[in-house]
């Protein structure tokens, strides 16, 4: 049995891994999924990797994963915790010193033109589950995103880079870009929207799954 540690994006809530959580149970796996502290002004990667640590507590064979902005607090946890793996779901890819606001500009990033938040976010989520998102985001208002990133290089932790090809808020060739740039690898594809964990929770369990019969993995260089 592993222990997931589930951190939610920019915005988000625990609520975004929902449909995830009892496919993983499900499977026989322990789940963990931390709220990070978005809604307090001095809270910074400090304080998000402290809320991750104090929610794992004792727990171990871990395996992190972050979605999108979540990307930048994962790899902060394999700092203080014997880490199995980590996972970047969709993921806003960190490197040493860079301020998460400044992400958008150093990776080129360029916002689709003429499309909802919903299409951004949620295009081939249901419709009920849809609607009920917006009573679950939180205003970001932490101190992070002006804060370098800590980390002097990525962990020594075996790293998965997991894509969704109808991405549209970080489209496929975008995040196949940065992985190879940032990490040095190939992200591995699925189906499903930036939002997999509520397009695709069945299948996204199962690549999470398999991804612990790949012994060590892919390293991030």
């Amino acid at each position: 049995m592993a222990t997931f540690v589930l951190i939610h994006g920019g915005g988000g809530s625990a609520w975004g891994w929902h449909l995830l959580v009892p496919e993983l149970t499900g499977r026989g796996h322990d789940v963990v999924v931390p709220e990070l502290p978005i809604e307090d002004s001095s809270a910074g990667f400090a304080e998000f990797r402290e809320a991750v640590v104090d929610a794992i507590g004792d727990r171990r064979d871990l395996v992190v994963v972050g979605h999108s902005y979540g990307a930048f607090t994962a790899p902060l946890i394999a700092d203080r915790l014997p880490v199995r793996l980590i996972v970047l779901l969709t993921p806003m890819v960190p490197k040493p010193g860079e301020k998460p606001g400044d992400w958008w500009g150093n990776t080129g990033h360029r916002e689709a033109e003429g499309l909802t938040e919903e299409q951004q976010f949620h295009n081939g989520v249901p419709a009920e589950i849809v609607a009920e998102a917006a009573a679950h985001g939180r205003a970001q208002v932490s101190a992070e995103w002006k804060e370098p990133w800590p980390l002097e290089s990525w962990p020594a932790v075996p790293t998965k880079v997991l894509i969704a090809r109808e991405d549209r808020f970080f489209p496929a060739d975008f995040q196949r870009r940065v992985a190879a740039d940032r990490l040095g690898v190939a992200p591995d594809e699925m189906d499903g929207c930036h939002s997999v964990a509520l397009s695709h929770p069945e299948q996204l369990a199962d690549r999470l799954t398999a991804y612990l019969g790949e012994g060590a993995g892919s390293r991030a260089r």
